[in-house]
């Protein structure tokens, strides 16, 4: 999916944009779901790609929604080097919005934890 910064800017709020498009970060502690429980899904906030199940959601005290694990092929990894540190970035597959990054230090089963910027994500409540 591509599209013009001036039609991103368009479509997104102005932290929205910051964070997805020109890869910012959300202040920690500060995002809507954070500690959001419901049942259903996570989307990219920029093209509404499914990305996340609630049910891989967990409290990693971090600051930021954690989960440990994608949706198969929904998310991108890319190597960044910013701030003086090596991370692995994650990006929405279908439209490259940052999302936040990966590490390796999140629980079973895959000891990963995504460490995701709320204002990237949407949520869909699964229906009963």
């Amino acid at each position: 999916m591509k599209k013009s910064d001036a039609e991103w800017q368009q479509q997104l709020n102005p932290e929205q944009y910051r964070v997805t498009r020109l890869k910012g970060t959300e202040r920690p502690f500060s995002g809507d779901l954070l500690f959001h429980e419901a049942n259903g899904s996570y989307h990219c906030i920029c093209c509404g790609a499914a990305l996340f199940d609630s049910t891989t959601k967990f409290d990693a005290g971090c600051g930021w929604p954690s989960f440990y694990q994608s949706l198969e092929g929904k998310v991108r990894y890319q190597a960044d080097h910013s701030h003086g540190m090596v991370r692995t970035e994650i990006l929405c597959a279908n439209c490259d919005a940052h999302l936040g990054h990966v590490f390796d230090d999140g629980p079973a089963p895959t000891g990963q934890r995504y460490c995701v910027n709320s204002v990237s994500l949407q949520f869909a409540e699964k229906k009963p």
